[in-house]
């Protein structure tokens, strides 16, 4: 998966609200929804005038910086910015990931059952958030996880083309390190399948042990690395 290609699948599925050029810098708004849907990023050939603009044209300058872009990243630490998380891609063929489920143990649907709200709520995915699911043009999917009838995880899915990736996946305390992160990917990917997606995709923080653990044992291979600055 190239780097152009994750971010591709990226904006599609986890779209700002809105997006423009600067010269060489491509500007987010993301109305709240987080640095994913915030970042600028480098898309030309840059000079210090045009990162100087890019710079001012934000409220609170936030960059991603991702393979190929060595030379910004330099820049940036030299006026000041500071490495924030981290990122991970990861990705798998969706064949690979999918397969038969106990009855309602996971399941797909849209719009998100409110139940699916409070999760992502529990652990800080609020309505900021829901609303980048909303602006997103493709399929898209939540996803629910119930252990012994009561929902215990939530997670979102969305489609372009046949490249599918997931966003938002959150377990309640109460249901760690009992399959429910598994239960997850795997109705994810069964969506997916019924979407005519071929690959599963998803973006998780390096310093997120717990889920690289679930998703190195689900074998996904690590596709793309990128990480923000800011000052």
């Amino acid at each position: 998966m190239t780097p152009a290609l994750l971010a591709q699948v990226m904006e599609a599925t986890w779209p700002p609200a809105r997006s423009w050029t600067l010269g060489p810098f491509r500007l987010r708004d993301g109305a709240g929804g987080g640095k994913r849907v915030s970042a600028t990023t480098v898309e030309g050939s840059w000079d210090g005038a045009a990162l100087a603009a890019a710079e001012a044209a934000m409220d609170a300058p936030l960059f991603a910086l991702r393979v190929g872009d060595e030379a910004l990243d330099e820049a940036l630490a030299a006026r000041g910015y500071r490495i924030v998380d981290p990122v991970v891609a990861y990705a798998a063929p969706v064949a690979a990931l999918a397969g038969t489920l106990p009855f309602l143990a996971a399941f797909a649907h849209w719009p998100p059952l409110e139940v699916a709200r409070d999760i992502w709520a529990e652990g800080g995915i609020g309505a900021t958030r829901v609303a980048v699911m909303q602006r997103v043009a493709g399929p898209r999917a939540a996803v629910l996880a119930r252990t012994d009838e009561r929902p215990v995880g939530a997670a979102f899915v969305a489609c372009d083309g046949p490249e599918a990736m997931l966003h938002a996946l959150e377990v309640r305390n109460l249901a760690r390190r009992r399959g429910t992160g598994q239960r997850l990917l795997r109705a994810a990917a069964n969506w997916a399948a019924d979407q005519g997606a071929t690959r599963l995709s998803l973006l998780v923080t390096e310093r997120n042990i717990a889920a690289r653990a679930l998703y190195d044992a689900a074998g996904m291979a690590v596709v793309g690395r990128y990480h923000y600055r800011e000052k």
